[in-house]
C-alpha cells in the first residue's frame, strides 16, 4: 500500500449518519507540512508554493504553472494575458459555473454559449461548428459575432465532470478562425484526452483546488502553459502588477524596491495551501484510482434503473470529479429524487444550472430559454452523487441501495 492509499482507509460512514456529496481526504502529511510552513514564519506566497508549481508543472508537463487563489482567479488571469478587452467576444459552455463566464465579463468582453454534447455534457463540437458557421461572420482574418459586432477571440472550453472535451475538433476549428484555446480544468487534475494531460491542450489550462475537487489546498488554483510571455503577463498580474519575483521583497535576499508595471491583481496563493497541495498532488493518483473504483461500482449497481448513466469516452482519461445522472423514469423526478436521498442523509448536487438562464445573462446580454436546448434538457434531469476517495465500498452501496429504493 502506498503512503497516498493508506490515507484512504477510514471508518465506514454509519448507515444512521449524513454522508455529504463530497469531503476532503487528508492524512498526516498535509498535516506535518501544514505545522512546518506556519514554523517556518513564511506563511503567504514563498517557496512551498514555488514548489507547488514547479511540480505541478511536472504532473501536467507544462513549460509554466502559476499558482493562484482559485480556479476564477486562473480564468481572469488567462483572458488578461490574451488580451481579451471590451468588445471581445469569448464562446464557452452554459453548462458550468458561473465562474466561466463571469470572467469574461470582467475584462468588458461578450459570453456567447454553444450547446453542449448530450452524452458528455462537454462543449459540442458539431454545435459550435454550427454556432461559427451560423452565429457569425468570417472575412478571411476576423471573426466577427453577428448580433453585438464584437470580435471573437477565444474559445473557453469546460471539462465537465473530469471528462476532457473534443479538443482535436474543437482546436481545429480554433486554428481556422485564429481563436485562443482556454482550458476550464476546474474538475479536470490527472485527466488526459488521448494522452496528452488537461491543461496542456490549449493555449492556457485553468485548474481549481476547491475544498470538492479531486485534490484540494482548501481555496486555490493553477494557470498552466507553454507560451512563456502568457506565463509572464499572467504571473505579472497576479500579484498587484508588481515586477519579476515580488514575493521575495521581504526574503532575506530581497530589495524593498519594485516597479508596477501593470495594474494587477491580489491572487497569489499562500505558503499555507501550497503545503497542503504538495501532498495532494502526489496522491492525485490513487485519489483518482479510488473515484473510478467508485464510478464503476455506481454503473454496475445502477445500470438496470431509468437512469442514464454518464458516458466515459475511450480516448481519454477521465477524472471522475463528478458522477452525473439524468433521471428518465415515469415516476420520480430529479427534484424528488434530491429529497428522497436527503431524507436518507444522504447528499448530492446539481452541476450546473445553465448559465444562459439565470437572470443576470438574460438581462445583460438577451440570452432565452431555446438557445441551448440540449443543455436545458439535461439540466433538469440531471443530478449528481456522493463521489470522493473517502468513501468506503459500503457507503457506495448505501447510496446505490436508497436510489434503486427511491427508482423501483
Amino acid at each position: 500500500m502506498t503512503e497516498a492509499e493508506g490515507a484512504l482507509v477510514t471508518e465506514s460512514t454509519d448507515q444512521e449518519s449524513f454522508l455529504p456529496f463530497s469531503a476532503p481526504c487528508f492524512g498526516p502529511q498535509e498535516k506535518e507540512e501544514l505545522i512546518a510552513a506556519l514554523e517556518s514564519d513564511w506563511i503567504t506566497t514563498g517557496p512551498r508554493t514555488k514548489r507547488f508549481e514547479d511540480a505541478f508543472a511536472a504532473m501536467v508537463g507544462s513549460q509554466h504553472a502559476v499558482a493562484v487563489n482559485s480556479c476564477t482567479a486562473a480564468l481572469h488571469l488567462a483572458l488578461l494575458a490574451l488580451e481579451i478587452r471590451p468588445g471581445d467576444v469569448v464562446l464557452t459552455t452554459p453548462f458550468t459555473f458561473c465562474a466561466t463566464a463571469n470572467v469574461v465579463v470582467h475584462c468588458g468582453a461578450t459570453p456567447a454559449f454553444v450547446d453542449i454534447r448530450p452524452d458528455t455534457y462537454n462543449l459540442s463540437a458539431d454545435c459550435l461548428s454550427r454556432f461559427l458557421r451560423q452565429a457569425c461572420d468570417w472575412n478571411g482574418s476576423r471573426l466577427t459575432l453577428r448580433r453585438s459586432g464584437g470580435r471573437v477571440r477565444a474559445i473557453t472550453v469546460v471539462h465537465y465532470g473530469g471528462q476532457p472535451c473534443d479538443m482535436d475538433e474543437i482546436s481545429g476549428w480554433a486554428r481556422h478562425y485564429r481563436l485562443a484555446v482556454i482550458e476550464d480544468a476546474a474538475h479536470a487534475a490527472g485527466a488526459s484526452y488521448k494522452g496528452r494531460p488537461a491543461g496542456t491542450l490549449g493555449e492556457v489550462g485553468c485548474f481549481s483546488f476547491y475544498a470538492n475537487k479531486n485534490m484540494t489546498t482548501a481555496e486555490g488554483g493553477m494557470l498552466t502553459t507553454n507560451d512563456d510571455r502568457l506565463a509572464a503577463r499572467a504571473r505579472l498580474m497576479s500579484l498587484h502588477g508588481i515586477g519579476h519575483d515580488a514575493w521575495k521583497r521581504y526574503a532575506q535576499r530581497g530589495t524593498w524596491r519594485y516597479d508596477v508595471e501593470a495594474p494587477g491583481y491580489k491572487y497569489n496563493l499562500t505558503d499555507l495551501a501550497s503545503a497542503l497541495g504538495l501532498h495532494q498532488l502526489r496522491k492525485l493518483p490513487d485519489f483518482i484510482a479510488r473515484r473510478r473504483a467508485i464510478a464503476a461500482q455506481y454503473a454496475a449497481g445502477l445500470a438496470d434503473l431509468p437512469l442514464i448513466l454518464p458516458a466515459e469516452l475511450c480516448d481519454r482519461q477521465h477524472a471522475w470529479h463528478l458522477f452525473a445522472v439524468q433521471v428518465s423514469s415515469p415516476r420520480v423526478t430529479r427534484n424528488q429524487l434530491i429529497e428522497e436521498l436527503k431524507r436518507r442523509n444522504i447528499g448530492s448536487s446539481v452541476h450546473f444550472i445553465p448559465l444562459h438562464l439565470t437572470s443576470y445573462y438574460q438581462r445583460a446580454f438577451g440570452c432565452k430559454p431555446g438557445d441551448c436546448p440540449v443543455a436545458e434538457q439535461i439540466f433538469e434531469r440531471i443530478v449528481s452523487l456522493p463521489l470522493f476517495p473517502r468513501m468506503t465500498d459500503r457507503d457506495v452501496n448505501r447510496v446505490i441501495a436508497a436510489v434503486r429504493d427511491i427508482l423501483t
